[in-house]
């Protein structure tokens, strides 16, 4: 598929208002991969972004209510990704989770400030993904 057709199908799974939309930004199609089973299985239309630039492109068409964000990536990094967005409209509205390696606290305590709402260490599994998307209200805790 080339990535304009790549574009338009992840646009298409935004506009699709039915269930909340999730965008996974990260450079890895495994993790991309894996992360949309898991969300899909928690009731979100699921979309995908290979890199920061993309993820935003996706963003300015249609804002979904979460996106799980990748740290390292080329192009527009994630900390990149989450400054611009964040001055988009309505760009304070998705649930902004970062799912990295990256393991500094310094770094950690930056994506915090700069307006990410929850971190998740990979590699992660659904109960992880469960629980973080729990604390920022966007999954209903079924205990």
């Amino acid at each position: 598929m080339s990535r304009e057709a790549a574009m338009g199908s992840a646009l298409g799974a935004i506009s699709q208002m039915s269930m909340p939309t999730c965008l996974i930004v990260d450079d890895s199609a495994v993790i991309r991969k894996v992360a949309r089973r898991i969300v899909e299985t928690l009731g979100f239309t699921a979309a995908e972004a290979e890199d920061g630039a993309e993820g935003l492109q996706v963003c300015r068409q249609a804002m979904p209510e979460a996106i799980l964000l990748d740290w390292n990536m080329p192009n527009v990094d994630g900390y990149a990704f989450l400054q611009e967005i964040r001055r988009m409209p309505d760009g304070d509205r998705p649930k902004i989770l970062f799912c990295t390696t990256e393991n500094d606290v310094g770094a950690i305590a930056r994506a915090l400030r700069a307006g990410a709402d929850e971190y998740i260490m990979k590699p992660f599994d659904r109960d992880i993904l469960k629980a973080k998307l729990e604390q920022v209200g966007l999954v209903a805790d079924a205990a």
